[in-house]
């Protein structure tokens, strides 16, 4: 078996080496068929954003059309049993501040427990009820507060296909956390959106390196306290356009929780630049809970009223 293996190593250096010289014999042609073909089918199985990845049960795919033009197709992770958390920008076909102020978010279709673009038929589709945007989602430039949370209509049955992600503790940040990992259908090498989901192992940058990095511009974030980047540490993979809403997975050094630590949104890096950027999804916390709670404008009030009037008469 070794013998073999080394023969087909050795087989595949000629063939390269043919390759590069141009033999103009017939039966090296041949060869060098098979040997491109080869080596198509295995970049065939790489992005720009990645490798082929095992399933992920918080993954959901945000959809609005099978084209660009049109919206497309991005991420979002699925945080509990009614939400899924995405970038805001997902919700609008065009997606800069100048096009989306004044504007209603489109409703997506969402799909869940898919990691093919084939797989997302009706079966697979969840009813979406409403999406709420941030409320300061793009108030500056067209990176701010990129977030939004879609509710879905009806609690989705939990499975090895469908599990959301968990939300990072109070305090608990990016500190000793060295790296995470984000799944997506973003666009490959061929400059098309994938046809299935795709994984990265991304590196987290220092805050001050992904801010020098991010200074701001016409096509760029300019990366404040309520962000974080990551940086590409495997053959120049990173995430690319298409990418965006989708989660960092990460683990927690002490306690071994794994969390979502950001939302992607600034999915342009592709190979042109090693700095992703991300919402901090722990600068967000008391936003993602007054939505998921139902809180109205009254709510804060109702209780603060409600707590002094137990104070009071106990006392």
């Amino acid at each position: 078996m070794k013998t073999i293996r080394k023969m087909g190593f050795s087989l595949t250096l000629v063939l390269l080496a043919a390759w590069a010289c141009w033999a103009d014999v017939t039966h090296t042609e041949e060869r060098m068929r098979r040997s491109v073909s080869r080596l198509a089918s295995l970049r065939s199985r790489r992005m720009v954003g990645g490798t082929l990845a095992p399933h992920v049960p918080w993954q959901a795919m945000v959809y609005l059309s099978d084209s660009i033009l049109d919206g497309g197709y991005a991420s979002g992770a699925l945080i509990s049993d009614r939400w899924v958390l995405t970038a805001g920008r997902n919700l609008f076909v065009r997606k800069t501040r100048q096009d989306t102020q004044g504007k209603q978010p489109i409703i997506p279709k969402v799909y869940l427990g898919i990691s093919h673009k084939a797989q997302a038929v009706a079966s697979k589709e969840v009813a979406v009820a409403k999406v709420v945007l941030h409320p300061l989602f793009q108030n500056q430039t067209d990176w701010d507060n990129d977030l939004a949370l879609i509710q879905l209509r009806e609690p989705v049955v939990m499975s090895d296909k469908v599990t959301p992600i968990p939300l990072p503790e109070s305090g608990q940040g990016l500190t000793n956390i060295g790296a995470g990992i984000i799944a997506g259908w973003g666009w490959g090498i061929h400059l098309t959106p994938s046809t299935s989901l795709k994984h990265l192992i991304l590196g987290i940058t220092s805050q001050s390196t992904c801010k020098s990095q991010h200074p701001g511009g016409p096509l760029t974030p300019a990366v404040d306290d309520n962000m974080f980047c990551t940086s590409s540490i495997v053959n120049s993979w990173n995430v690319c356009f298409g990418d965006a809403g989708g989660a960092l997975a990460v683990t927690d050094a002490e306690s071994g929780d794994i969390f979502a630590a950001g939302i992607l949104s600034y999915d342009k890096s592709c190979t042109r630049s090693a700095y992703a950027v991300y919402m901090k999804i722990s600068s967000y916390l008391p936003w993602i809970h007054s939505v998921i709670r139902g809180d109205t404008d009254k709510s804060f009030a109702l209780r603060s009223d409600t707590m002094a009037k137990m104070i009071e008469w106990q006392s």
